[in-house]
């Protein structure tokens, strides 16, 4: 399968999928509308989350490749929101192949991707310095942080079969 994440975007039958954990070797799950990281092991069945490039050509080209977030097997996507004057991260039910579709980026779903090696951050396109983490106790929710330094925001992002 090739990997549509490139800076290039091009016309794609459907999006990626990939396996996600944070560098604590947690996984995520879902629990009801909320992601949840927590330690690998066999009695967890880990989320797979859909990723597809975003078409939109004025965004920003230096912070990554903008894409969108999705959870496979769901019609949930992740994006960014304003609660009481922050930014959260939310799954809202969309269809990750519309928001491709559309030439004009909903920037509350869209996320730059930046990869060091094997690792991967993701910063909101709508909150410019906010990035998507997971905390180092176990079975917290997935958020959105401005406190790189203290939060972790680096995450493997392997592809799936």
């Amino acid at each position: 399968m090739v990997d549509n994440i490139g800076s290039q975007a091009k016309a794609v039958e459907q999006p990626v999928f990939r396996g996600i954990r944070d560098i604590y070797q947690q996984v995520l799950v879902l629990q009801d509308k909320t992601i949840i990281a927590v330690p690998e092991d066999g009695n967890v069945i880990p989320i797979s989350l859909m990723n597809i490039p975003c078409r939109d050509e004025s965004l920003e080209k230096d912070k990554g490749n903008p894409i969108y977030l999705g959870i496979a097997e769901t019609q949930l996507c992740l994006c960014c929101e304003n609660s009481r004057g922050q930014p959260i991260l939310k799954l809202e039910e969309r269809d990750i192949m519309e928001l491709y579709r559309t030439q004009k980026a909903e920037k509350s779903f869209v996320f730059y991707r930046n990869e060091t090696g094997n690792i991967s951050t993701f910063e909101s396109a709508a909150y410019p310095g906010w990035f998507i983490c997971s905390a180092v106790e176990k079975g917290k929710p997935i958020t959105i942080t401005k406190d790189v330094g203290r939060d972790n925001t680096a995450f493997y992002f392997d592809l799936r079969d």
